[in-house]
């Protein structure tokens, strides 16, 4: 047994870990009793992948093949995007879609049915998924895709791993000219600015924005909106970009090699960051042409900055709201600010839409901010409950660490199926569950 938390250190747990390399070595682990959960690398937020047992797929990471004509890679859940990154874009292929963070596992991204700046052009990641092979809680592989076993794929998609183990994926890349992402970024002084960013920017690849909760007033929602696409070869400007597109930079990486104390984290910190980086981006429009880390991944350049947040870790909130239902995103910020809560990250992004099983992303605006573990933001959060209800919202199950049942119910409307489905698949004596799939009332 030992101490295991997923990124946000909350809640931390004593459970025991199980490793494996092949799928037989992962059958005979499912040969004992109770109830397990894939562990990926730990970056989902939350509890979603936390049990007493975790089967950590860390160690099953091989490539099977990949096709150079059609860009289709086939590879084990357990290897990082980071790797394929590392890997494929030097060949002239991509991820169809990223999170902020390159440091998931394959399988991790699947189960969460991860999304990024792109989603209003090109869809969530299962949108890219061509085939998966996903172990069964009796020891069962079944291999499933949109037209083989549809069902079990659309459980498995988004799924958060409880109708089993995902062991392989074919994966659709996309082809690149360069490493490098030609950008544009706008300071805008308040919440509108940046929503009619986001609206006029339908024909670029990614969009994203910054927003300063701290603020309030007529600049309530000033922020800094990124756009992006990834740049051709013949836009590369430097020598060396030119010389080697698809090489991209290595950027030196900082660490934060222990947890910061409590509270290091507080509204006048927060103040001070804010401030120096909305005013360190120049007003108006401004372009450039970066490389894909700085674009995608600011935040992999700081390992371990989730210790930032002291050993009381911190929770991040994201919810959608439907397009019909944006100016909420006012009255939120808000409560947000009023609440002198903050957030130290906050982060918009516009959706297109999708109609999936059980999946997070709706067409509308998505907003994800991160709170230290306080008593008082557990109140703000409730709060906020109500006000995403009330706009038909929901929040996104992989960050989730609080979320209650009857929201659950009330915001995803395949709740009931869903459960249903998981409690079809667990009847056996070995089943998957973990500590947000009890708390959602979708296993016990």
């Amino acid at each position: 047994m030992g101490r295991l938390a997923d990124w946000g250190n909350y809640p931390v747990i004593d459970a025991e870990p199980l490793e494996f390399e092949q799928p037989e070595e992962l059958r005979e682990q499912l040969r004992s009793a109770g109830a397990y959960i894939a562990y990926g690398n730990g970056r989902s937020y939350g509890d979603a992948s936390l049990q007493k047992k975790v089967l950590h797929t860390r160690r099953y990471r091989s490539l099977h093949a990949f096709d150079p004509v059609t860009g289709v890679l086939r590879a084990e859940s357990g290897v990082l995007l980071a790797e394929i990154l590392e890997l494929f874009v030097p060949r002239g292929w991509f991820l169809p879609v990223s999170p902020g963070t390159k440091f998931v596992t394959l399988g991790g991204a699947v189960a969460a049915d991860i999304h990024g700046k792109n989603h209003h052009v090109e869809g969530s990641f299962g949108a890219h998924v061509l085939e998966l092979e996903v172990m069964r809680a009796d020891g069962s592989i079944i291999t499933c895709s949109p037209e083989q076993h549809p069902e079990f794929f659309a459980l498995t998609v988004g799924g958060m791993g409880l109708s089993g183990v995902i062991l392989k994926v074919s994966l659709q890349l996309k082809p690149i000219e360069s490493a490098y992402i030609e950008q544009q970024t706008l300071r805008a002084t308040r919440l509108e600015e940046l929503m009619a960013a986001f609206e006029k920017s339908a024909n670029w690849n990614y969009s994203v924005a910054w927003v300063d909760t701290l603020v309030r007033g007529e600049q309530l929602g000033r922020g800094i909106f990124m756009r992006g696409r990834h740049a051709s070869a013949d836009q590369l400007i430097e020598a060396r970009a030119r010389q080697a597109p698809l090489q991209g930079r290595t950027r030196a990486s900082l660490s934060v090699p222990i947890f910061m104390p409590n509270g290091l984290l507080n509204r006048s910190t927060m103040q001070a960051f804010n401030w120096a980086y909305y005013q360190k981006t120049p007003a108006g429009t401004a372009s450039s042409v970066i490389d894909y880390e700085r674009f995608f991944y600011p935040l992999d350049g700081v390992k371990h900055w989730n210790r930032m947040y002291g050993k009381r870790g911190f929770m991040q909130y994201q919810f959608v709201l439907p397009r019909a239902s944006s100016a909420l995103l006012k009255p939120i910020l808000e409560r947000i600010s009023a609440s002198r809560c903050g957030s130290f990250l906050a982060v918009l992004k516009l959706f297109g839409e999708q109609e999936s099983f059980i999946s997070f992303p709706m067409g509308g605006y998505t907003l994800a901010l991160d709170f230290p573990v306080t008593i008082d933001v557990f109140k703000l959060m409730h709060e906020l409950d109500a006000m995403v209800l009330e706009g038909g919202g929901r929040l996104y199950m992989a960050k989730d660490a609080r979320m209650d049942e009857q929201m659950f119910e009330q915001s995803y409307p395949q709740a009931d199926a869903f459960r249903e489905a998981i409690a079809t698949l667990n009847s056996g004596s070995t089943r998957f569950a973990s500590l947000l799939s009890n708390r959602l009332g979708i296993t016990s």
